[in-house]
């Protein structure tokens, strides 16, 4: 199936938004089905079908500030491609535009520092909390974790107890074991192939 036949709608969240247009869509995966949102400035919500229902994602997009432009299911096509690619394995990065208007201050400064915890690794609340340049404050990263706009991209499936136990991940731990599985399962693949990249630049040098 096509990435644009996932899209299931497209309208603003809601007349108090002042005609912010934002595109809804949704996809199954192995870990449930997931609605993804987006403006014309990126993604800007991801949530897990199995915790957050539509209506409660758009109530949140309901109280960002205007945009100009109706929604489109096109700002969705890109998106929902590399979800796609993410789940089969074939893509270990995202590479998207995204509207961060659900994030600020301390929470977006700790989820910038997410963004370089690289694919198949984890680290624990307060290494997070060190590389936010806030030693001390694993539990506010814990918090942070949890108002995450856009999961899996913001990859807070990363993170785990000092101890190495999953945690919680919104009441679903096995999800975020899944992903932890799934990317330490396919981390070999990619790392083989970088080694092949690496070679044949050596022989062409």
């Amino acid at each position: 199936m096509s990435a644009s036949a996932l899209v299931t709608r497209s309208y603003s969240a809601s007349t108090e938004a002042c005609g912010l247009g934002v595109a809804l869509g949704s996809l199954d995966t192995p870990i449930g089905r997931l609605h993804a949102a987006a403006t014309s400035q990126g993604l800007v919500r991801i949530g897990f079908g199995c915790m957050q229902a539509e209506a409660d994602i758009m109530a949140e997009l309901a109280g960002l500030p205007c945009s100009v432009g109706e929604g489109s299911p096109a700002w969705l096509e890109e998106p929902i491609a590399q979800l796609c690619e993410y789940f089969d394995g074939s893509r270990n990065c995202f590479e998207l535009d995204l509207d961060w208007r659900l994030s600020h201050g301390f929470y977006r400064r700790v989820l910038d520092a997410l963004m370089t915890v690289d694919y198949g690794t984890t680290v624990s609340y307060g290494e997070l909390a060190c590389m936010a340049g806030s030693p001390g404050a694993a539990r506010a990263v814990g918090t942070a974790m949890s108002t995450n706009p856009v999961p899996l991209v913001v990859p807070c499936h990363r993170v785990v107890r000092s101890d190495g136990s999953v945690g919680e991940y919104g009441g679903r731990p096995e999800v975020k074991a899944w992903l932890i599985d799934h990317e330490r399962s396919n981390s070999g693949r990619w790392a083989e192939a970088a080694l092949k990249c690496s070679g044949l630049h050596d022989e062409s040098s």
